[in-house]
């Protein structure tokens, strides 16, 4: 019986991790993708370089919103966006974030208050926008 709990513990533990991650407007954080969802994410400085295998987002009005990354990892990523208004989730078109530290800017009319990221997936070669 203890044996069972601790898995069912355990699971749920992993489960709880495996999140979006919800980047309000002028905060910047850093993070790591584990199971295609942000592992251990933390809030930094924008000036902030992010770490061997991680992610750096940072999320500005800007023309409406704007979200900036830089992906320290060998993998280039493509990824979910939503932007978030009012409590509401609409879906952003995204690019593929490059490998190797190479930033992305991504840019929508639309003002969020937040952005909400998942859903990371190793990119092809040939990326996407």
């Amino acid at each position: 019986m203890k044996l069972v709990l601790a898995a069912i513990l355990a699971i749920s533990a992993t489960m709880a991790e495996a999140a979006p991650l919800t980047v309000r407007m002028g905060e910047s954080w850093v993070f790591a993708v584990r199971d295609g969802e942000p592992h251990e994410p933390r809030k930094v400085q924008s000036d902030a370089a992010p770490g061997k295998g991680q992610i750096k987002v940072t999320v500005k009005a800007l023309l409406g919103t704007s979200l900036m990354a830089v992906n320290n990892s060998p993998v280039a990523y493509t990824f979910k966006a939503e932007l978030i208004r009012k409590g509401k989730a609409i879906s952003a078109r995204t690019c593929t974030l490059p490998a190797n530290a190479k930033p992305v800017f991504e840019q929508w009319d639309r003002v969020a208050e937040a952005v909400r990221i998942s859903r990371f997936g190793a990119a092809g070669t040939e990326g996407r926008c």
